[in-house]
């Protein structure tokens, strides 16, 4: 048999218990922070406007990280069936930067919430290249050099997860 309203089987509407632990935290620590408090003759604080101004930081910092990136395989261009080393060091010096980021901007100072998207998301992610590094290995592969592609494939993703816990750890160990 069909009810006719299944909606009346629902339990009676009362106060969503509140969340602990982790699931109270905010997704994105920075939400907690109001960086546009009300002033006097600001325009009001709208969820556009503060979209507008996360994905204006994160491509300000994106274009500057690519430009980074860019100006590095300018300054050591690697050969095209060799072990691309431009795009190992760049993937892992920007990990490890990441780390020391993090660490800095989440344990040790306050900072205006629009840092880490410009910072983290922006400059570091635009500075890091994990699809040049897919398309280096295709490369790679579609040169018959099977084994440098798999060496690299594997150094790049182990040297990155150690660069970042690495750094991270140590400045953990020397401003914390």
């Amino acid at each position: 048999m069909t009810r006719e309203h299944p909606e009346d089987d629902a339990p009676a509407p009362g106060p969503e218990p509140k969340p602990t632990g982790w699931a109270a935290e905010p997704a994105d620590p920075d939400t907690a922070i109001d960086p546009w408090p009300p002033k006097p003759g600001r325009p009001s604080r709208t969820p556009a406007r503060e979209q507008a101004a996360i994905l204006s930081v994160i491509a300000l910092g994106g274009a500057l990280g690519a430009c980074a990136r860019y100006g590095a395989t300018l300054i050591w261009p690697t050969d095209p069936t060799a072990f691309p080393w431009t795009t190992f060091w760049t993937n892992v010096s920007g990990c490890a930067a990441m780390g020391v980021l993090m660490v800095l901007i989440t344990e040790r100072f306050t900072v205006h919430p629009l840092v880490r998207p410009f910072l983290g998301t922006g400059v570091l992610g635009g500075f890091t290249t994990f699809s040049t590094a897919t398309i280096d290995t295709q490369r790679l592969l579609d040169g018959g050099r099977l084994a440098t592609a798999l060496l690299y494939v594997s150094a790049t993703l182990a040297a990155a997860l150690a660069a970042v816990w690495a750094a991270a750890a140590l400045t953990r160990r020397a401003v914390v």
